[in-house]
């Protein structure tokens, strides 16, 4: 196997709307991409993955995980859930805001918290 790209992206896996996940969706579509590598399943999206699995399998293209770790199903939904408020909390207040980081830290609390 030969590496002929790196895409990076900052930011959430949440957000479909980032520029390297737009530019690999695009050259998966025009049958540029043969594997794509990802270190952890979330990094690539946080959601629909088997989604992204399917389309990247017809247009004969494939994921690698290399780190792929089994979670139980709470710690999934725990880190999905958390997941979501930051994503929803950093667009409401901003990301540097002490709002979101109360908002983020105390649904932290309320799920840990068991």
């Amino acid at each position: 196997m030969r590496l002929d790209e790196i895409i990076t992206d900052i930011g959430s896996g949440l957000n479909e709307g980032r520029r390297g996940f737009r530019k690999l969706l695009g050259m998966v579509a025009k049958k540029e991409v043969e594997s794509v590598i990802v270190t952890y399943r979330d990094r690539l999206t946080r959601f629909g993955f088997e989604t992204l699995e399917f389309f990247f399998g017809v247009m004969d293209a494939r994921i690698v995980v290399i780190n792929e770790e089994e979670k139980a199903s709470h710690e999934e939904l725990v880190e999905d859930l958390i997941s979501i408020v930051s994503h929803f909390a950093g667009k409401l207040y901003g990301l540097r805001s002490h709002r979101y980081k109360r908002v983020v830290e105390g649904v932290k609390e309320l799920i840990e918290g068991d």
